[in-house]
């Protein structure tokens, strides 16, 4: 396996090149550090773009949709984008112009393939909650038939992908630096908020070690 993509029509940059990178290591960081994404299908001719939960294993990148949802359909077969981004600050400059942003964001293109294998999609969906809430699996009832079934699971290997950055401050036009306009970045960070328990669990039934160490950073 390659570590750095082949960079193709759909992946490549027109603008700002400098900002684009085609290595797995950052591409992967990105897709492992925001779980949530959007998928682009193409649905009747018209595109469609639908949010949802991602997660990657190796070189594959994965994603669940309702079994019968609108999704499923189109991606059997065909060709989608899968995109991740992250706000990592405003950047404000002393023009409109050059007024940024500081992100950090992945697209995926190709095929997708449903999995079909009961027991395959059943490890690959608990793969996404040991993904999101290490240590939570063991914890849970396992899952139904009817469950498994209303779920299906996509599989889409990172083959055609690229990622695409921006950090460090503003950069104005040079006559602009002597003027008195304040200029500088405004940081975006996602944070983990202590855990909210639900009004229904049982008495005597305590917040697990897992997320204590979740909301602990």
């Amino acid at each position: 396996m390659t570590e750095t993509l082949a960079i193709s029509e759909r992946t490549r940059l027109r603008r700002a090149r400098e900002r684009g990178y085609f290595d797995r290591e950052t591409i992967y960081g990105i897709l492992d550090a925001m779980p949530l994404c959007n998928v682009g299908y193409v649905i009747d001719g018209s595109p469609v773009v639908m949010p949802t939960f991602q997660w990657r294993e190796g070189d594959h990148v994965y994603w669940h949709a309702s079994s019968g949802g609108r999704g499923i359909k189109a991606a059997e077969g065909s060709q989608v984008c899968l995109t991740v981004a992250l706000l990592d600050g405003l950047v404000l400059a002393r023009s409109g112009l050059h007024h940024s942003a500081n992100f950090r964001s992945v697209m995926v293109f190709g095929t997708p393939e449903k999995i079909t294998d009961p027991e395959q999609k059943a490890a690959k969906l608990d793969g996404l909650i040991d993904h999101l809430y290490p240590g939570r699996k063991e914890t849970l009832r396992p899952m139904t038939d009817d469950e498994a079934k209303q779920t299906a699971v996509l599989s889409l290997p990172i083959e055609e992908a690229s990622a695409k950055l921006r950090t460090g401050g503003p950069v104005d036009d040079e006559e602009d630096y002597a003027l008195p306009i304040w200029a500088g970045v405004i940081p975006v960070k996602m944070q983990i908020m202590p855990p909210e328990p639900d009004p229904r669990n049982l008495d005597g039934v305590e917040v697990p070690d897992f997320v204590k160490s979740m909301t602990l950073g």
